[in-house]
């Protein structure tokens, strides 16, 4: 294999369908550092300087520290596309599980079977497989802090998940409607429809609370890095619980120096 050059990466290896597994096996020795805890691979359309800074450096950079802190090595692959296969289960002879049956191919596959994200484990490391190919860069950041969101989630601490799983059982008490994404979404409408005592310390509202943390530290890490716009309708959250959870947020995970969450700090950094 040539030897590749950072900011001009165009690997165009023989996938012939290589799993998710056995891509992120077959590529792990020639990660690129961006960090002391990421690192990247790019096998899909070569990355220019400005590409590099717009997928990889700067909503790396964004991160708060304390997220940052918490997370396991991570190392990103960009690859040109995903394709979901028959459904079954991995038997787990593969390393690097991947929680689907997915492959990396190079050819655009149908609709129905297209994948933008997955991951690979190996012992302490998560690689995070994207595929780039017709993705607008938005939604490959919001997928992307969307896991950083989910192993920042399953890595913190007791205190931080206590503080979130409190502000939520007052949304409870003052039956505030809504949620900040799909999924949060459908797991509150459960829970309500399930339980008549909410207060309870069920499964169901555990599985809700972890949920609802990644879907609105989803929104925070995505709004620091990024100008984005909040979707209203009638499954939104109101803005004003929408504000006080964010705040919770800002209080466990600062952003970093010059990064803004409040209209407010872009206006005193000013």
């Amino acid at each position: 294999m040539k030897a590749i050059l950072p900011h001009q990466m165009s690997v165009q290896p023989d996938l012939s369908k290589l799993s998710v597994g056995q891509f992120a096996e077959r590529f792990r020795g020639e990660m690129i550092p961006l960090s002391n805890t990421f690192s990247y691979f790019c096998a899909s359309v070569p990355l220019s300087e400005e590409d590099v800074k717009e997928y990889l450096e700067e909503p790396i950079a964004a991160l708060p520290p304390a997220i940052s802190a918490l997370l396991p090595k991570v190392s990103i692959m960009l690859v040109p596309y995903l394709e979901r296969g028959d459904g079954k289960e991995k038997d787990g002879k593969e390393k690097g599980v991947a929680r689907r049956d997915e492959f990396v191919v190079t050819e655009k596959p149908p609709d129905s079977r297209a994948s933008w994200a997955t991951q690979v484990r190996f012992d302490k490391e998560e690689v995070l497989v994207f595929a780039l190919k017709d993705q607008d860069v938005s939604e490959y950041h919001y997928r992307l802090y969307h896991v950083l969101a989910t192993l920042a989630a399953d890595h913190g601490s007791d205190e931080a998940l206590s503080q979130y799983s409190s502000q939520l059982r007052e949304e409870f008490n003052a039956r505030v409607h809504g949620e900040v994404d799909e999924e949060s979404w459908r797991m509150k409408q459960a829970l309500l429809r399930r339980d008549t005592n909410i207060r309870k310390q069920t499964k169901a509202f555990r599985d809700y609370v972890r949920q609802s943390l990644i879907d609105t530290l989803t929104l925070y890490l995505h709004g620091i890095c990024c100008d984005i716009d909040v979707e209203t309708g009638p499954r939104q959250l109101p803005s004003r619980h929408m504000r006080r959870r964010l705040s919770l947020l800002y209080s466990l995970y600062p952003p970093p120096e010059g990064f803004a969450v409040f209209p407010e700090h872009q206006e005193r950094s000013q």
